[in-house]
């Protein structure tokens, strides 16, 4: 057979004809990849997903749980090692979690439930928190009342685990984000335009502690008693008062991203934040810590007792990162 160079060849002229349809979208199927359908049934059945954004993370004795969107909560009973992935009958984001005296979890969500889970994660049950103003923030105190705070500088407790409700506003128009109890008595929550409320009564009253500079906006705090905080925010922002919030001094991150979390712990404070950014409190500054480089945000954390730092944020993004001995075993 003569091999012609298809160069050569000259092409017989013919009518245009339009091709029929099953034809045409014969053809334009064949120009696209298959789809890899077993692929994407077994990414679907990872606990892990890129479609996750974690939020909180709390641990018990016996587990550790992470948090995120539409309802979506990870287990792990080997310090985040491996996980199961379990969903709520909601669709609605998790917003907060924490761990209670008994050992059972709350979770708050965007929807304004109030999740009570129990030690072993076995069984879930929502409560109906009673306001309609929306609630940012929760926790358990050591008493084991659950507490929620959001908009309108709105507080509400349970002493009955949600079967009834105490409500009552400190009467600032702010949202409050974050709510922390330093121990049985003593609790700080922070808001909007730059508000500090201190209780020394377990939450029967509170009292305004100075303000953040420039009505600065708190993504997250932590105090290790009533004198000494830290809160963290926009720019790479970390304030730190020793005097109870009457003076704040802004100490060096070496970052502008913001600060989203604070993890504290035996080996010392952490801090969370934006671009997978991981800092760590060294005297009275912040030390970046080595991270993979992701432009995914970092928001929840647990330090785990063997050395490790287990932190977790958007995009499924999960890292445990070793400390090392220097960080570890600072307290200051």
């Amino acid at each position: 057979m003569l091999d012609v160079p298809l160069r050569l060849a000259r092409p017989v002229r013919q009518p245009l004809r339009l091709a029929p349809l099953g034809l045409m979208l014969l053809w334009l199927g064949g120009c696209e990849a298959p789809l890899d359908l077993e692929a994407v049934q077994q990414q679907s059945l990872q606990p892990i997903q890129r479609t996750d954004f974690y939020q909180a993370m709390a641990s018990n004795d016996q587990l550790t749980l992470l948090a995120g969107n539409h309802g979506v909560v990870l287990i792990s009973s080997n310090l985040g090692q491996h996980w199961q992935r379990q969903q709520l009958p909601t669709d609605m984001g998790l917003i907060d979690l924490d761990v209670c005296p008994d050992q059972s979890f709350i979770a708050l969500a965007f929807d304004n439930q109030l999740w009570h889970i129990s030690p072993d994660a076995s069984d879930w049950n929502a409560h109906p928190l009673p306001s309609s103003e929306q609630m940012m923030t929760a926790t358990c105190a050591p008493d084991g009342s659950w507490w929620a705070a959001g908009s309108y500088s709105t507080l509400q407790s349970s002493h009955d685990q949600g079967q009834s409700w105490d409500e009552t506003s400190l009467d600032e128009d702010a949202i409050l984000t974050t709510l922390q109890f330093i121990d049985a008595d003593q609790a700080v929550v922070a808001g909007e335009y730059g508000l500090v409320f201190t209780s020394r009564d377990g939450g029967q009253s509170w009292d305004p502690a100075g303000s953040l500079p420039d009505e600065f906006y708190p993504h997250t705090s932590h105090f290790r008693s009533l004198d000494e905080g830290w809160v963290g925010g926009l720019n790479g922002f970390i304030w730190h008062t020793r005097d109870g919030g009457d003076s704040w001094r802004r100490q060096p991150t070496g970052t502008e991203v913001p600060i989203f979390g604070f993890i504290s712990g035996e080996h010392g404070l952490y801090a969370v934040g934006d671009n997978a950014t991981v800092l760590s409190l060294n005297g009275s500054r912040w030390q970046s810590l080595p991270t993979p480089e992701q432009p995914l945000y970092l928001r929840a954390g647990q330090l785990l007792p063997n050395q490790q730092l287990l932190v977790a944020g958007g995009r499924g993004l999960l890292l445990n990162l070793e400390l090392p001995k220097a960080l570890a075993a600072s307290t200051d």
